[in-house]
């Protein structure tokens, strides 16, 4: 079977498009879709269902890629990583969200970046976890941490730790409405208040209100940041309430710049995962970030 039809089908089956798959391989989309075609006449059954947008997997096709994926990526890191340079260290490219990458992987990982002859060089983006998620199955990344759990069998995902979600605001206005206030009234208590988050559509106040409160929360944004730790600063300049990750605002809740508005029985919590292509993790590289990151994360739950 050639090497190159097989490429391109993981390709298109990772990208779910012929479209994508073309401009990820630079081909044109005739040329991807003949390759396709003469690979499923050659085994006989087809492997993609055309859809108005984009193709999904046969069930042959989904146990194609899982089997031939994994060794097609070992390929490609052999011929990137080459054959005669011994000394050069093999990269690894990391993708996951903002704050939490800055703030825990990344000085984690940096211990892994030296000359002992087991590092590697490190690439960081950022994303969603949709943005994260589709990266590394289009061999992008090598690994992503996530906050969604991926479906399929060409991404195998790990539990990696919880973070605890915490109601926050500058202190003057945890005196305006008061703990006593909070404790009897609930949420209408806080619906007067200016709230600071990431997207318009309050993502991190959404879930603690559905969470805690089992209610919506009736207040709009007023300072809208794509940035948690953003939304921290403005938050301890007095912008508004705030649902923040505990570990991003220990130190400030520690010095009081911010103080709690509310203190649940049970808080809510975001589970982040640790996601590679499956197979990948015979990379010596990616398997050592991989098992050093779960190593870290004892200390961060």
């Amino acid at each position: 079977m050639d090497l190159a039809l097989l490429r391109t089908f993981v390709t298109v089956h990772r990208a779910g498009s012929f479209t994508r798959a073309a401009a990820l391989l630079g081909l044109s989309q005739p040329a991807v879709t003949s390759q396709i075609r003469t690979l499923e006449r050659q085994l006989g059954r087809p492997l993609f269902l055309r859809q108005a947008r984009g193709v999904t997997p046969t069930t042959i096709g989904d146990e194609l890629a899982h089997k031939a994926a994994p060794h097609l990526d070992a390929l490609v890191q052999i011929a990137e990583s080459g054959l005669d340079d011994e000394s050069s260290l093999r990269t690894l490219h990391l993708a996951g969200p903002p704050e939490f990458t800055a703030e825990r992987a990344l000085p984690a990982l940096t211990e892994l970046t030296g000359d002992d002859g087991q590092g590697f060089a490190l690439r960081a983006s950022f994303g969603t976890a949709e943005e994260t998620l589709e990266g590394l199955a289009a061999g992008h990344h090598d690994l992503t941490i996530s906050t969604a759990r991926p479906r399929g069998a060409l991404l195998t995902a790990t539990p990696l730790c919880d973070e605890e979600h915490v109601l926050v605001a500058a202190p003057r206005w945890a005196e305006r409405i008061g703990s006593d206030v909070l404790r009897l009234k609930g949420p209408p208590a806080l619906e007067n208040l200016p709230v600071v988050e990431v997207h318009e559509s309050l993502p991190f106040v959404s879930r603690y209100w559905a969470s805690v409160f089992d209610s919506r929360p009736a207040a709009s944004g007023t300072v809208i940041v794509p940035d948690l730790r953003a939304v921290l600063a403005c938050a301890i300049a007095g912008a508004g309430l705030a649902v923040l990750p505990r570990y991003l605002c220990a130190s400030a809740l520690d010095d009081r710049t911010i103080v709690g508005l509310h203190d649940p029985a049970v808080p809510p919590l975001r589970t982040y995962f640790l996601v590679v292509r499956t197979g990948t993790l015979a990379m010596p590289h990616i398997a050592r970030a991989h098992e050093w990151l779960q190593r870290a994360a004892a200390a961060w739950c």
